[in-house]
C-alpha cells in the first residue's frame, strides 16, 4: 500500500504539496477512515452523489494554486439541495486554477488535529490537539517525537486544556480513545515511513465521535 502513496507522493513533487483528493487517497491506502467523496466537475454527478448520502455534504475547490482553501472560500459546507450544490459548484469552478470540485459527504463531532513537522534535527514530531480553526485561535497541542506508543497518546490528552472536550463534557459524548489512540500510532509510524518525502503533515480537522474519527481534510507539504 506504501508503494501506492509513494508515487502519488512523486507525482506531486514539481507542485510541492499533494492535493486534497491525493492526500486522502494516501490516508485511505494506509486504512484510515475519510467521508465518502466524490472528485468532478459534473454538477449531475455530485447531485446523484447527493441523493445517496445521508445528509448533507461539503464542496470544495481541488486547485494547484489554492493551498489554504478557507483563505479564498473554497469550502463550503450544510449542502443538503441539488441546486444549492450546483450554484457553488459553479462559484468554486470560477476560482483560480479549479477544474474539479471534491464533494464529499459531512460529519460532525469534535475537530481535532493529528500532524506532523519534519523537524531537521529530530525527524517527525507528532501533534495532537484541538482542531478546525480553534487550533490557530487556542493553540492547545500536545507533541511528543515520533514514533509514538499508545501510552504517548493518553499522556498527549491528558496535557491539553481540552482534556474534558476529549473525554466528554455536560452530556457531550467524547473521543472514543480506542479509535484515536491506534489512529495516531499509525499515523505516527507512516510519517516514520515517509521521513525522506515530507517536510508537514496536517490531518485538520480528522473529526471524532463515539463510533468514529474520521479525517475531513489533509494536507501534506513535501521536502523541496
Amino acid at each position: 500500500m506504501l508503494s501506492k502513496s509513494s508515487s502519488i507522493i512523486e507525482n506531486s513533487k514539481l507542485r510541492g504539496w499533494v492535493l486534497e483528493p491525493d492526500a486522502k487517497q494516501i490516508m485511505v491506502n494506509q486504512g484510515f477512515d475519510v467521508p465518502n467523496f466524490i472528485v468532478t466537475d459534473s454538477v449531475q454527478a455530485a447531485g446523484d452523489f447527493l441523493k445517496l448520502s445521508p445528509g448533507p455534504v461539503v464542496a470544495k475547490a481541488v486547485s494547484e494554486k489554492i493551498l489554504h482553501k478557507t483563505e479564498f472560500n473554497a469550502v463550503v459546507t450544510g449542502i443538503v439541495d441539488e441546486k444549492r450544490l450546483e450554484q457553488e459548484m459553479t462559484r468554486l469552478k470560477s476560482l483560480d486554477g479549479c477544474e474539479q470540485i471534491l464533494v464529499e459527504e459531512m460529519v460532525e463531532g469534535l475537530e481535532i488535529i493529528i500532524g506532523a513537522k519534519n523537524d531537521f534535527q529530530f525527524g517527525p514530531v507528532i501533534v495532537l490537539g484541538l482542531g478546525g480553526t480553534s487550533v490557530e485561535i487556542y493553540n492547545d497541542t500536545a507533541i511528543r517525537m515520533a514514533p509514538v506508543e499508545p501510552g504517548d497518546v493518553v499522556s498527549m490528552v491528558n496535557s491539553l486544556k481540552a482534556k474534558k472536550l476529549f473525554k466528554g463534557y455536560r452530556q457531550k459524548p467524547g473521543v472514543n480513545m480506542d479509535i484515536l489512540i491506534p489512529l495516531v500510532v499509525k499515523f505516527s509510524s507512516l510519517t516514520m515511513d515517509l521521513e525522506d518525502q515530507f517536510q508537514s503533515i496536517d490531518l485538520n480537522p480528522v473529526i471524532c465521535t463515539k463510533d468514529r474519527c474520521v479525517i475531513a481534510d489533509a494536507r501534506i507539504m513535501l521536502r523541496k
